[in-house]
């Protein structure tokens, strides 16, 4: 189910999210929050709404790279560590990855596999947007093999139509905002 408790969130994202279509290639209709992020009132109201998916969370699963400035946020609120998940390449050997398919092609994320234990730590993963699914579900895969168990998945935005939740539904899930 959707988190919708925080009206202000809510309203913030549907206000400022700038819509880009064609981008980044032509059929494609791409969300930007920038706009979110630079607003500090609704930076806050965004990052406290996310921080809700799991409270008892110790470590927040950050997605490249938007993610990253999420999960500084709820890592902070929380007082949980921040794991930042990469994409490929931009991490020093050795390192567990995972591919995956966009809807608009393919990627690979990766994460420290020898520099961070995650046995049984308790994730939260967190992203800006819930498309197609794939880079969530990816991510959550990842840390899983790394031995952590997800314990939710949270993002800005839902855009319903792409279907991204079926590809989740082991996963508590929510979202400040579904269009």
């Amino acid at each position: 189910m959707s988190a919708r408790t925080n009206t202000g969130a809510s309203d913030a994202v549907r206000r400022l999210t700038r819509w880009a279509e064609d981008f980044p290639e032509p059929g494609v209709s791409f969300a930007d929050l920038t706009p979110v992020f630079a607003d500090p009132v609704a930076f806050r109201a965004v990052v406290h709404e996310l921080s809700t998916a799991a409270p008892d969370a110790d470590t927040i699963a950050s997605v490249d790279a938007r993610g990253f400035l999420l999960g500084g946020g709820v890592g902070l609120t929380l007082g949980a560590g921040v794991l930042a998940v990469r994409k490929s390449g931009k991490l020093p050997p050795p390192v567990l990855s995972e591919s995956y398919q966009l809807e608009y092609g393919a990627s690979t994320l990766e994460i420290p596999a020898d520099a961070i234990d995650l046995s049984g730590r308790r994730v939260l993963v967190v992203d800006d947007v819930l498309a197609t699914g794939g880079t969530l579900e990816a991510t959550a895969r990842l840390v899983e093999s790394a031995g952590a168990q997800v314990v939710a998945v949270c993002v800005v935005l839902e855009i319903a139509a792409l279907g991204g939740r079926r590809r989740l539904e082991k996963y508590p899930l929510s979202s400040v905002l579904t269009v």
